[in-house]
């Protein structure tokens, strides 16, 4: 699941698959999927089609950088006469969007050797950061890992409050101070803690901030240093959290998040029928960022590892597409 030096839980298979179920679902229903088999459904497959396409995948957050890479591979092919009809083309087009997406599908690894593994979590207010660190935290107590949370996010009162209930839930310990204070102090507090107490995992919050607001990112690069001054190597992990339903704008962020604290994974979330899928493409043909995991709901169940061909076959041929079969 997450590190390739762990056995997966016996139960671990019967939940992914239901994970890759519910991602079908939910991305072949509303806005997030193309659904181009009911859209094109015994239309000739031609330069006007094409162009009709181009137009979908823009309006659908593909951006243009992809949108181009993937109509440029789609032309070739029907110049070569390999695109005889619409089931031909979707099962192209699914391969373009894998093309893409495989590179990016990179599970987090958990290296035992970094005691504690550091993740720093980032990204704009309202993207689904706490609801992520508890998400990933039942994760890791449910693969028998200790875990610490961080309450970074000193600016508001809530946050701390949150973070602290979901370590009760999770089983997991928790290091807070008052509202206001430093949120470097309270990190690097909690890396020594998590330090002294042998714990596997330290999850530490931030507080949310727009991409655009540098003096907030210049207290995140803060928050950074101060980590490495307990750990050179530490965060093993900065996690931005992005919500799909910001579209072209979650691009922008994980760009401005990555010029600034070097971003080395994703989680995009709230994918639950209401986004635009296709800015997962765009994220990742832009940046080639590792997308760690997706959320498509409030659900405990609704989290999980992020799957390339899964979402490729759930968002090119919607509610018909067979997310849980992997390419021959």
């Amino acid at each position: 699941m997450f590190g390739r030096d762990t056995q997966e839980a016996p139960s671990g298979g019967v939940q992914r698959q239901g994970f890759l179920k519910r991602l079908a679902q939910r991305l072949g229903r509303g806005r997030v999927s193309f659904d181009l088999l009911n859209v094109f459904r015994g239309r000739k497959i031609d330069a006007e089609l094409l162009e009709e396409l181009e137009t979908r995948l823009l309006t659908a957050d593909v951006g243009v950088e992809a949108t181009e890479f993937i109509l440029s591979g789609l032309n070739k092919r029907l110049a070569r006469k390999e695109l005889a009809d619409v089931e031909a083309l979707i099962g192209a087009l699914r391969a373009a969007v894998e093309e893409i997406l495989v590179p990016c599908a990179r599970p987090l690894l958990i290296e035992a050797r970094h005691k504690p593994f550091t993740i720093l979590v980032v990204g704009v207010n309202g993207s689904g950061k706490t609801t992520t660190i508890g998400k990933l935290a039942r994760r890791f107590t449910d693969e028998g890992r200790s875990v610490m949370l961080a309450a970074g996010d000193t600016f508001r009162a809530a946050a701390i409050e949150q973070l602290s209930i979901w370590a009760e839930r999770t089983g997991s310990s928790c290091i807070a101070q008052h509202a206001g204070a430093d949120p470097a102090a309270v990190a690097f507090d909690a890396l020594q803690a998590a330090r002294a107490r042998r714990t596997d995992v330290l999850i530490a919050d931030t507080a949310g901030r727009l991409h655009s607001q540098s003096h907030l990112m210049e207290e995140l690069k803060k928050v950074k240093r101060v980590l490495q001054r307990g750990d050179p190597l530490a965060p093993h992990e900065v996690l931005l959290v992005l919500d799909a339903n910001q579209g072209q704008n979650a691009l922008a962020q994980a760009v401005q998040f990555h010029e600034a604290v070097g971003v080395t994974g994703l989680v995009i979330t709230k994918l639950d029928g209401t986004a635009k899928g296709g800015i997962v493409i765009a994220i990742a043909r832009r940046l080639g960022l590792p997308i760690r995991f997706v959320g498509i709901g409030e659900q405990p169940g609704d989290f999980g590892e992020f799957d390339a061909h899964a979402f490729a076959a759930a968002l090119v041929e919607g509610a018909g597409g067979n997310a849980s079969q992997e390419p021959a």
